[in-house]
Formats: structure tokens, C-alpha cells, sequence
């Protein structure tokens, strides 16, 4: 992912942007499919559920018409008499021709009637009275009439292929016998008549009328007249009278709703999904330009957001990069109050703050080296201090002056420990000793009025402390608490362990000293410019804090008259070797 971030982010929103489009088309589209889905169901089952109500009122009507000839007592005299004489047989043709014929011209759309009778005596015209043997059983619907009890049925009707297709209404003429009847009536149904019924509502679907063993009675394709409908519908129906499913029909998914007439004829209808589905997709082509007019908007606006917020983020990364660079701005750049623009404002608070930081770490950086300089200076100085006292040492013993021999002896070594080459940590023996030669240079100068003591276990002399920790506390006792030249002071150093810590004490009972004088040589040192002892205190305590934390330090506790105890605190392990 080499790319730049403005290419990133417009890929991402183009993405985030495209995905919901697609989505809001193909959901379009699936619910307007199965809207309009459910709706051909809706509308197939009430235009199969009006073109059964109106097929069974036809058939109902051709039944009716069947039972006016059924309950004709005079066609059932003359079909069942014996005829001797011609003048009777004129006379029953007569009425045959007279009742057949208004049947027939009040209903055109029955294309003939038939009586088929067993009565020998009755001459047959083959038209409308046709003998009851085996010859007109080959028609073969005397066996489809076998335990009707008289009731209608209605049969398809085989037909050449220059006729019209034909259905058949056949039923026994046996009123008062059922067992024993006189005839059989037929009566032929133009197949034009029932799709008539249809036909109207025969376009974009297709409409079959089958029997109760599956073979079609009508549609609009007469050539499948009479073929089982499962060639074309090859799955079974369900057992329910009525109902829908989806099926295959000629290669393609369809819709199908059935229903089930009084006679077991079903009346089927069939809508290929493509009739909904290409209204579906009409409809998701409408929402295409829609779409890709929002599509193009997105677009715009993503390519003017992503250059916005990259703008931005270049500025601040250009922000960045002068930093790197150490060229910190004053000024920041303006960037609104957003995400980015506090990040601009707390990077240039950020920048503002390392450049000081900068500056205050050249600055000690240049202190350091001016330090390392005097340091330099400070190791030629302690040779020179060392010759001039060694000089004034034999110079004492030449004119046989000890007590210069000694003080110059003990001066020369006091500076040998505290200069110690420049080293800063030191043993408490190392300060004990040092603070050893200071005392005997005081006590030269305080002949017989000052009196050491010692009170540390050995066990703490290797540890390591902060040089000069004690001897500015010894020379506070000496600038301070004398106070007759005549009283002796006494001067105490103990060390002792303090649970984890090791307390160091430096305890005089010379004159004491205020409590507003304690805190303020702590915090400020010794102002008045005669002595540096103050100074000396405040640093160690500074020095002691710096090194340990707030919990470690010195603590002085004096009172006017009585004395000073000075407690200086540090961890029971020392300072540890570097």
C-alpha cells in the first residue's frame, strides 16, 4: 500500500460509497420482484378463482339443459314405445326434430345432439337417434357412463383434424329406473365456447382447463388438446383443491395457480417469472441514472474531502518534517478546531516546548564546558596550593615552628580529600578523616576550647556519601556556636542505622539558634557574607534531596542556650559505585 493518503481515502469513501448503491439497486430490485411477484399471485388466484366461477356456471347451464330433456316424459314415451306403424314413427321424429332443434338454436354453442336408444322398433336416422350397440360404443364414452346413475358427465371429445375440438355432456336417460335405462343422451360442446371463457384473460400467461385425469380441455394452443398436461408442467399438483407453486414450464421457472371445479376439472394458470422480473429490472433501470448521478456527486465530494483533509495533513506533516529539521515556527498554521486542528496546536505547543528544551540543554551544555574548563583549571591550582604549603612547611621547621608545621600538614591534606580529583563521592571514613584535619586546623586556631567525639559503627565507614556532607555542619558549630571565649564546645558526630536508612548527627551545645535562622539556612544559606558554612548547609541539603528524593535531607533542631542537632538522612545503602 504505496499509495499517498488522499488516493487511500478517496479509494475507501469510493468504496464506502459504491457498496451502498449497489446494495440500495439490488435490494430495489428483489423487493419490486417479489412485490410484484405476490401480486401475480394475488391476481392469478382471483382470475383462476372468476374463470372457475364462470366455468362452472356453464357447465351448470349445459347440465340444465341436459335434465329439460332428461325429465321429458314425452321423449321418454317416445324413445321407449313399440312401433307398428308408420304414422307413430313419423310422428316421434317430429317431436325429436322439433325439441333437439330449438335446443340447438337456443344454444348455438352446442354443436349437436345425440340420443342413443336400444328400442329395435324405432328406426334410426343416425343423426339425432342412433342405435345403442357396439358400433356407437367405439365412440367410447358407454364405459365412462358405467354407475353415473343418470348424472351428467362431461368427456372429451376426439375430433378429425379438419373439425372444430368438441367436449362431450353424456348421462343415462333412466329417470324412473336407474338401474335399467331407456337411452343415452349426447350432447356435443363447442371447445371454442369454454375457451371463450379464457380468452380475454389469455395474454402474457397461459391458461389450461384439464380434467380430473390431467389431459387438456382447453387453452389457447390447440394443438395440445387432449395431451396430458405434465408433458408440459412435468411437477405433480398438490392433493389441496386449489393452491400455487413454482414449477418449469417450456425451459423456464413459472408461476402456477390452480383451482378445482364441482367436476374435477382443474383450470390452470401459468405466468413465467420474466413477465415480473422484466418489470423489476424497469424499475432498477430508472434507479441507474439516479444512482449514477449520486454516484457522481459522491464522487465530487469525496475528491474535494479527501483533498481537504490531506491538505491539512501535508501542512502538518510539513510541520513535522521542519521540526526534524529543528526550524520550530512561532506562528502555527490555522486549522479549524477539529481532530486535525488540535493535533496542529498541540504539535506546535509540542515544538515550542522541545525548543526551549533545546535551548536550555545548549545552554547547559555550554555551562558544562565552561565547568569542564574550570575543573581543568582546578587541577593545576591544588599543585601549586600543595607547593606553596609544602614550602611553607619547611620554612616551619627551619625556624623550629610546630605548631605552623602541623596547621600547614593538616591544611595540605584537608584539600588533598576534599579536592580529591575532582571526585564527588567518597567513604564516611574518607569524610570522617577530612573532617579530622579541618578540626585540628580550628582547634590550633581555638586552642583549648574544642572538643571532638565520635560516635560511629564501623560497620558504616565504607559507605558512600556526598564529599563535604559534614564539615560544613562542624564549621556552623564553630562560626556559631561559640559564643564565650572562655566556655569550651563540644562537638558530636554520630551514625547510626534507621531501619532502612542510616542517619548521620552533628550535635554541639553551644549557644543554639532561632528557628526562623534554622529554616533560613536551610533554604537559602548564609547571606550575611562572613561565612560560607550556610551555604555549604543548603547545598548538601539540595545536593542529598537531588540524589534521594524529598524523604531524605537534613533537619536542624536548635534552641537558644541549649545546643543544635543537625540529622542528615540517606538510604541505609549509600550512594552505589558508578
Amino acid at each position: 500500500m504505496n499509495m499517498n493518503l488522499r488516493r487511500k481515502l478517496f479509494a475507501v469513501f469510493f468504496v464506502a460509497s459504491i457498496l451502498p448503491l449497489s446494495l440500495l439497486i439490488y435490494f430495489s430490485y428483489t423487493s419490486i420482484r417479489n412485490e410484484l411477484r405476490d401480486q401475480s399471485y394475488e391476481t392469478m388466484i382471483s382470475t383462476t378463482a372468476q374463470i372457475n366461477a364462470n366455468l362452472q356456471n356453464k357447465l351448470d347451464y349445459y347440465v340444465k339443459i341436459s335434465n329439460s330433456l332428461f325429465l321429458d316424459g314425452t321423449l321418454r314415451g317416445y324413445l321407449t314405445h313399440t312401433y307398428n306403424d308408420n304414422r307413430l314413427y313419423l310422428e316421434a321424429y317430429t317431436y325429436f326434430d322439433n325439441l333437439l332443434s330449438s335446443v340447438r338454436i337456443s344454444n348455438p354453442d352446442i354443436s349437436g345432439i345425440t340420443i342413443y336408444t336400444d328400442n329395435h322398433s324405432l328406426p334410426k336416422d343416425n343423426v339425432l337417434i342412433k342405435a345403442l350397440d357396439e358400433t356407437a360404443d367405439k365412440e367410447g364414452f358407454f364405459k365412462a357412463l358405467e354407475g353415473t346413475y343418470g348424472n351428467a358427465v362431461f368427456l372429451t371429445q376426439s375430433s378429425g383434424n379438419k373439425q372444430a375440438p368438441t367436449l362431450r355432456l353424456a348421462r343415462l336417460l333412466n329417470n324412473y329406473s336407474l338401474n335399467y335405462p331407456y337411452g343415452i343422451l349426447s350432447m356435443d360442446i363447442a371447445e371454442s365456447d369454454i375457451y371463450s371463457l379464457i380468452a380475454e384473460e389469455d395474454e402474457n400467461k397461459s391458461i389450461y382447463i384439464v380434467n380430473s385425469e390431467g389431459n387438456i380441455l382447453s387453452s389457447k394452443d390447440k394443438s395440445v388438446l387432449g395431451s396430458p398436461l405434465q408433458e408440459l408442467l412435468p411437477d405433480p399438483f398438490p392433493e389441496e383443491g386449489s393452491g400455487k407453486f413454482d414449477s418449469i414450464y417450456k425451459g423456464e421457472q413459472v408461476l402456477v395457480v390452480y383451482d378445482t371445479l364441482n367436476y374435477g376439472w382443474k383450470t390452470v394458470t401459468i405466468v413465467p417469472y420474466n413477465n415480473f422480473a422484466a418489470l423489476a429490472k424497469a424499475a432498477a433501470a430508472r434507479l441507474m441514472p439516479v444512482a449514477l448521478i449520486c454516484l457522481l456527486l459522491a464522487v465530487f465530494l469525496i475528491y474535494i474531502t479527501a483533498g481537504l483533509f490531506t491538505r491539512r495533513v501535508i501542512a502538518l506533516l510539513k510541520m513535522i518534517r521542519r521540526a526534524e529539521r529543528e526550524e520550530f515556527t512561532d506562528a502555527p498554521q490555522e486549522m479549524g478546531n477539529d481532530e486535525i486542528g488540535q493535533l496542529s496546536q498541540a504539535f506546535h505547543s509540542m515544538s515550542g516546548r522541545i525548543s526551549s528544551l533545546i535551548n536550555e540543554v545548549y545552554k547547559k551544555e555550554i555551562a558544562k564546558q565552561e565547568i569542564e574548563m574550570n575543573v581543568l583549571q582546578a587541577q593545576i591550582n591544588p599543585h601549586f596550593l600543595y607547593n606553596t604549603l609544602a614550602s611553607i612547611s619547611s620554612l616551619a621547621i627551619k625556624y623550629e615552628d610546630a605548631r605552623i608545621h602541623r596547621m600547614v600538614t593538616d591544611l595540605a591534606k584537608f584539600y588533598r580529600i576534599s579536592l580529591n580529583k575532582g571526585k564527588h563521592i567518597i567513604s564516611i571514613n574518607e569524610e570522617i578523616t577530612l573532617t579530622k584535619h579541618y578540626m585540628a586546623i580550628q582547634q590550633t586556631r581555638f586552642a583549648g576550647l574544642l572538643n571532638m567525639h565520635y560516635q560511629i559503627e564501623d560497620n558504616l565507614l565504607p559507605k558512600r556519601i556526598v564529599k563535604l556532607t559534614l564539615q560544613p555542619f562542624v564549621e556552623n558549630c564553630i562560626n556559631h556556636a561559640i559564643w564565650d571565649d572562655e566556655a569550651r564546645l563540644n562537638i558530636i558526630i554520630r551514625g547510626y542505622p534507621d531501619g532502612e536508612d542510616l542517619v548521620l548527627e552533628v550535635i554541639d551545645d553551644g549557644m543554639g539558634m532561632s528557628a526562623g535562622k534554622t529554616a533560613h539556612i536551610l533554604e537559602q544559606g548564609n547571606s550575611g557574607g562572613e561565612h560560607s558554612s550556610g551555604y555549604g548547609i543548603a547545598n548538601v541539603n539540595r545536593r542529598l534531596k537531588l540524589l534521594f528524593g524529598e524523604g531524605y535531607g537534613v533537619q536542624i533542631f536548635s534552641a537558644l542556650g541549649i545546643g543544635t542537632q543537625v540529622s542528615i538522612r540517606i538510604p541505609g545503602s549509600g550512594i552505589p559505585r558508578e
